[in-house]
């Protein structure tokens, strides 16, 4: 399996780890508390495999970042949860240095 996908596959745990994680009230609902450790168990297992083809930089680079876009669209969507003008326009240049990274940057296969 090409690594960037197993590193997208990662990025849908943490997702779900994450949401898994607000859906705990802090940690105290069984079920959402056990799905944040499995889901983060999960990503971490399948970032690990992109690092043998992949610089940690990179990969991490990309997992926090597509991460953050996500469950930013999850916070809104399930949780109501609005974000500011500041806070898009922050997002908007996570997803620019993502764009970078991957158009430009030699670090990155392409």
């Amino acid at each position: 399996m090409p690594a960037y996908l197993i590193l997208i596959l990662a990025v849908v745990a943490e997702t779900v780890g994450t949401t898994a994680l607000q859906a705990s009230q802090q940690f105290s609902r069984l079920w959402p508390s056990v799905l944040f450790v499995l889901a983060y168990a999960i990503s971490f297992y399948l970032m690990s495999l992109t690092l043998k083809v992949l610089p940690v930089g990179i990969v991490y680079a990309l997992w926090s970042g597509l991460g953050i876009v996500l469950i930013a669209l999850i916070g809104l969507l399930v949780f109501g949860q609005k974000l500011d003008l500041a806070a898009v326009l922050g997002i908007a240049m996570i997803l620019g240095g993502i764009m970078v990274i991957q158009l430009f940057s030699n670090a990155s296969p392409h």
